[in-house]
């Protein structure tokens, strides 16, 4: 039993400390690349449906926006994983809620591939 405790504890300390600081830059870095697509591009006058359509046609800002959603899963993974660590102490609900973020964090980056790659 203490073998399983110690594996599932929120012992990962710098390890998730640098995770989270390295999306974090992705992200930063990602929305720049998109607003400045936005503010310097060809497609400055962004306000109906298709002008995003004809924005998001650009191989380029779908890669980036990609990259952005892909940090932000891994983001909130992370997050997520050490609160449940840290504040739920029932192994059973703790591998339960460990499930049931991986399903949404999963569903929302296959959700997301769906809307910018199929359009």
């Amino acid at each position: 039993m203490v073998k399983l405790r110690k594996s599932l504890s929120a012992g990962h300390g710098v390890n998730a400390w640098l995770q989270q600081r390295i999306t974090a830059v992705v992200m930063l870095l990602a929305a720049l690349v998109l607003i400045a697509f936005i503010g310097f591009g060809s497609c400055a006058a962004v306000d109906g449906f298709s002008a995003w359509k004809s924005f998001f046609d650009c191989t380029l800002v779908k890669i980036v926006s990609q990259i952005l959603v892909i940090a932000v899963v891994i983001h909130a993974w992370i997050g997520m994983r050490d609160i449940v660590m840290d504040y739920i102490k029932s192994y059973s609900a703790r591998v339960t809620l460990y499930m049931l973020i991986i399903l949404w964090l999963l569903g929302s980056l296959i959700y997301s591939a769906a809307v910018l790659w199929t359009a």
